[in-house]
C-alpha cells in the first residue's frame, strides 16, 4: 500500500549522522524496490545488518508441476486436511503454479516460529482462514486475525506466533511481482477513491516496534531461486529503533471489503481486491443479489480465452456449486467454458442475498497443479455438469 508511514526514532534528515546513546552510529538501511525507482523505506539498526555469523548449506525448496494432469476442470478437496507439516515452512504446500504466481495451503503443527523467514523471490499474500496471532517483522508488530489478508513485501524478515488454541489454516500466495491495491481505485497521488470497496482506514500497518537488541544466535531462512539458505547472525534482525517510508507489510480484513452490487449480475472485476504482475485477487463476500425484476443471481456460463480462474471457498454456502466444502479449491482453466452446476440457476432466482466468503485468483498465464496437489484431486468434478 503506497502511503507514508513512520515508527520509532529517526533522524530529521536522511543519510545523516544518527547516534546511539553510547555515541556510535545507528546503521541505516534503505529497503527499495525497482532499484531506486519504486517504493522504499529507510530503517535504522542497532547492529550492522551485514554482520553474518555463519552460512549453512542450502536446502531445496520448490514445487513441480503435475504435467500429466491435462486440461481438466479441477476440484481440490483440502477441507479434511488437519496438518500439512511441522513448522511454517515445511507446512507450506503449493498446489498451483505458473511463472508469475504460486498458491497453496499451510497448516503447521508448531504455532510459533523459532527462526525468521525472508522471501527474496517474491511478495507474499497470506490469507488467515483460521487462526489468530502476531506477525513480528523489522517494521514492527502486526496482530492478525481470521479473515485477514497480510501483504508481505519481498525481503521482509518476519516470524509468526499463532495462538495455541483453535484451528490454524493459511492460504498462501507468492508473487513474482509486487502485490498492490487496485490501480483503477486510486487517484493520481495513490489515495483510494470514494468508490473503492475499501479505504486506508481499513488497512492496518504494523502498530508497535518490537525491538530485539540482545546478542545471541538468530537464524534467518532465506528463500531464493528455489532454495532455502540458512543465515545465522549474532544479533536479531529485529533491532530496528525506527523507520519510515512506503514499503512495509500490512493487513486488510476480508470482513472490511464492501461489495459492489447492481441491477443485473456483476462480473468478477467488481470484487477485485489486489493486483500484481500476471494476476488479480478478488474477494467474494456476503452481499445483496441483483435487483432487476428478471435478474438471475447465479453467474452465467463463461469462457475465459486468456486466463485461468481459481476459487478458494472460505465460508458459507456457495450457491453456484455442488459438492464444495469449506477449504475447497476449484480451478477453471482457459480453453473450457465454466458455469453454475445444473439446477443452481433456477434455484437462485428470487434469492435476495448470498452469505459466502471466497478468495479468487485470476491469472493471465495458464496454471498447472503441482505434484503436491494430486492427492486432493476430485476425479468426478470434470463430469459434474452432466445432468
Amino acid at each position: 500500500m503506497a502511503y507514508y508511514h513512520r515508527m520509532g526514532d529517526i533522524p530529521p534528515k536522511r543519510h545523516t549522522q544518527f547516534r546511539q546513546p553510547d555515541g556510535s552510529l545507528y546503521k541505516e538501511e534503505v529497503v527499495s524496490s525497482k532499484g531506486f525507482s519504486g517504493i522504499y523505506s529507510t530503517l535504522y539498526h542497532i547492529h550492522n545488518p551485514n554482520q553474518v555469523k555463519s552460512i549453512g548449506k542450502p536446502e531445496p525448496y520448490s514445487w513441480k508441476p503435475a504435467t500429466e494432469h491435462g486440461l481438466n476442470q479441477t476440484h481440490l478437496k483440502t477441507s479434511g486436511v488437519e496438518f500439512t507439516g511441522e513448522d511454517y515452512l515445511s507446512a507450506r504446500r503449493n498446489l498451483m503454479m505458473n511463472s508469475d504466481v504460486m498458491m497453496g495451503i499451510c497448516a503447521p503443527r508448531q504455532r510459533k516460529m523459532d527462526y525468521y523467514f525472508k522471501n527474496a523471490d517474491g511478495d507474499e499474500l497470506i490469507y488467515i482462514h483460521d487462526g489468530e496471532g502476531v506477525m513480528y517483522s523489522q517494521f514492527g508488530k502486526l496482530e492478525v486475525h481470521k479473515g485477514d489478508y497480510i501483504v508481505i513485501p519481498r525481503t521482509t524478515i518476519y516470524r509468526f506466533e499463532f495462538e495455541e488454541e483453535g484451528p490454524l489454516r493459511l492460504l498462501v500466495i507468492e508473487s513474482v511481482g509486487a502485490i498492490e491495491t487496485v490501480k483503477r481505485y486510486r487517484n493520481e497521488v495513490g489515495q483510494l477513491l470514494e468508490h473503492s470497496p475499501y479505504c486506508e482506514r481499513d488497512i492496518r500497518p504494523p502498530h508497535d516496534l518490537h525491538i530485539e537488541d540482545k546478542k545471541g544466535e538468530y537464524l534467518v531462512q532465506i528463500k531464493k531461486q528455489g532454495m532455502l539458505h540458512q543465515y545465522s547472525y549474532g544479533h536479531s534482525p529485529l533491532d530496528i529503533v525506527g523507520w519510515d517510508g512506503f514499503l512495509y507489510p500490512y493487513a486488510l480484513s476480508i470482513y472490511d471489503f464492501e461489495p459492489i452490487t447492481g441491477r443485473i449480475h456483476q462480473p468478477p472485476p467488481v470484487h477485485q481486491t489486489f493486483q500484481a504482475w500476471g494476476f488479480v485477487i478478488c474477494s467474494f463476500v456476503p452481499r445483496l443479489f441483483d435487483y432487476h425484476p428478471l435478474s438471475i443471481p447465479a453467474p452465467y456460463n463463461h469462457s475465459n480465452i486468456d486466463s485461468d480462474e481459481v476459487l478458494y471457498y472460505a465460508e458459507g454456502e456457495f450457491m453456484s456449486r455442488k459438492g464444495i466444502d469449506r477449504g475447497s479449491f476449484t480451478l477453471h482453466m482457459g480453453g473450457l467454458p465454466h458455469g453454475p452446476h445444473p439446477g443452481t440457476v433456477e434455484k437462485s432466482i428470487g434469492a435476495k442475498a448470498t452469505d459466502e466468503y471466497a478468495v479468487m485468483l485470476d491469472t493471465f498465464k495458464s496454471l498447472q497443479i503441482t505434484t503436491d496437489a494430486l492427492e486432493f484431486v476430485d476425479e468426478n468434478y470434470p463430469m459434474s455438469w452432466t445432468e
